[in-house]
């Protein structure tokens, strides 16, 4: 990505010791940059350094051939998305250089806090004359301040006379930071205001798709610059654009960063603003659209009605337009071409049980437990944890509906139920593990919710799955969650099929508290099978 790893905001670490309760926040989060150390220093050379000499051969292409000349096109859109990658860049050295000088203080390393102060006050007045600020004049008198501060105590050797200016170092880096902070803030507002304004009224569409490729690319660097890009018009712009169907091959690539505006609470206002929530369903429900538009709508959907969002529970245009969209996602289940698409459309579903309970009744009318088992024998739709994770999530919420055992048994549901049980995760992939943990997880607690169903009882004690869960670690993956559901789902079928279970399962699996059960599966040892 153009911007790299280079975040806007980070905090600064400081020393424990005597100055660690003086926090000063520049910024929320850093990203670690894997690169190669030599490549990293060319890279921030021409940032370390005022150079006068400029290669850029007025603009003429390097290439003779055709390539060269649809690159110039390109050029005059990448120049906000470069402005940014610098701004980002010069407030991670920024940073790191007043990060320093924390470090430093606590050695009493006075010469090099000094020759730090130097150079930040250069970055700093670099980054003022580049974007004009008008803070820029207090904040490069703080610079002035701090340089002369620490000037003042190189060659000092007495303690007790150093000791009281560590304070006032203190507490002008702190001041400096805020000033900073704030400066960084602006210009960053500034930059992102100018590329939601080509998004929305620039008259070529290789700008328009340059600055949406560019929102994506903000979207990823944290919640922060996603506030900011909503607050200042993104949501409003984006939903503008796929509400016109002359600018339908824009779609897909307006949603995918919608979906990640809408992650901060500031980007859920801005879409109930401009009732995004009905675009979004006419998105989905309209079968013209390709398919690529209805996958990426289906993300969207999916970020809004997630479980982990606190402030998107109060969605009330949502519960308006839920028949429709559950609709459109259960069918493009039915009929994704890929496991990507299936993904996204379940994942939404997924989320849409958690989101009210009348989902699972809808989709009980529309049969979806047969599309969902259906969609699970089909290696085109799914294979991978992660999709099975969705599928085994929809079927444990519908579950706790009466009439849904009945279906889930005559789709052979408990039969997959069970295969999933057996499921193993590929080796070396760690994320695929976490995902293989939830679908043993649920699948043991659907089971569970299913076992009222004396026929479903029958079909699920005939296999040792859920024993063998329980008293083999590497089987389920050393998960306490795993373990924790097949020891809840066995005690309730052996309370309505006891004749199915040996007496060492009751022993040791079903007759004591649960909470010795599971302290004595956790410890076993792979022999004990």
């Amino acid at each position: 990505k153009m911007l790299g790893k280079f975040p806007y905001s980070t905090r600064l670490c400081l020393p424990s010791s005597k100055f660690s309760d003086c926090i000063c926040i520049l910024f929320s989060s850093m990203h670690v940059m894997h690169v190669d150390s030599v490549q990293h220093w060319m890279k921030d050379l021409r940032l370390m350094a005022e150079c006068e000499c400029m290669c850029i051969l007025q603009s003429k292409p390097i290439s003779t051939d055709g390539d060269g000349q649809s690159e110039l096109v390109v050029a005059p859109q990448r120049i906000l998305e470069d402005k940014l990658q610098a701004l980002l860049k010069r407030a991670w050295i920024i940073t790191t250089e007043l990060s320093k000088i924390f470090h430093k203080l606590e050695q009493n390393r006075w010469q090099r806090i000094h020759s730090t102060a130097v150079r930040v006050g250069c970055h700093v007045r670099s980054l003022i004359n580049e974007y004009n600020s008008y803070t820029g004049k207090s904040l490069m008198k703080q610079c002035s301040d701090l340089t002369a501060m620490t000037e003042r105590c190189v060659g000092v050797e007495d303690p007790e006379t150093l000791k009281p200016m560590k304070g006032v170092i203190v507490g002008a880096l702190m001041s400096l930071s805020q000033s900073f902070s704030q400066m960084v803030e602006l210009a960053l507002t500034h930059e992102i205001q100018d590329l939601v304004r080509q998004v929305d009224s620039c008259t070529s569409m290789l700008g328009v798709e340059a600055a949406i490729s560019s929102l994506i690319d903000l979207t990823q660097e944290g919640a922060h610059l996603c506030h900011i890009i909503a607050k200042e018009g993104g949501v409003m712009v984006l939903f503008k654009l796929c509400r016109q169907e002359s600018l339908s091959y824009l779609h897909p690539h307006a949603l995918r960063a919608l979906s990640s505006l809408c992650g901060v609470e500031e980007g859920i206002n801005q879409l109930e603003k401009v009732d995004g929530v009905l675009c979004l369903a006419d998105l989905l429900t309209d079968e013209t659209n390709s398919e690529a538009t209805r996958a990426e709508a289906a993300a969207v959907v999916a970020q809004i009605t997630s479980p982990h969002l606190s402030f998107t529970q109060h969605l009330s245009s949502f519960l308006e337009n839920m028949e429709d969209m559950v609709t459109a996602l259960i069918n493009m289940c039915k009929d994704a071409s890929s496991s990507e698409v299936f993904l996204l459309a379940s994942a939404a579903l997924a989320n849409i049980t958690f989101f009210d309970s009348m989902a699972c009744e809808m989709l009980l009318q529309l049969n979806a437990t047969k599309i969902l088992i259906d969609a699970c024998r089909d290696p085109e739709r799914v294979d991978t944890p992660y999709c099975k994770d969705q599928v085994v999530t929809i079927l444990a919420n519908m579950a706790t509906l009466d009439q849904c055992a009945s279906e889930i048994s005559q789709e052979n549901g408990v039969e997959l139920l069970l295969e999933l049980l057996h499921e193993k995760s590929s080796p070396g992939v760690p994320a695929e593990a976490g995902a293989l943990e939830r679908v043993l997880q649920k699948a043991a607690v659907t089971l569970a919710r299913l076992s009222r169903d004396p026929s479903i009882i029958r079909i699920a004690t005939k296999q040792n799955c859920k024993n063998r869960l329980c008293r083999s670690p590497s089987e389920r993956n050393n998960s306490d969650s795993v373990l924790v559901a097949c020891l809840a789902a066995l005690r309730k079928l052996s309370a309505s099929c006891p004749e199915s279970f040996e007496d060492s399962d009751y022993q040791q699996l079903i007759k004591p508290r649960l909470v010795d059960s599971f302290l004595l599966c956790s410890n076993m040892e792979e022999s004990f099978v």
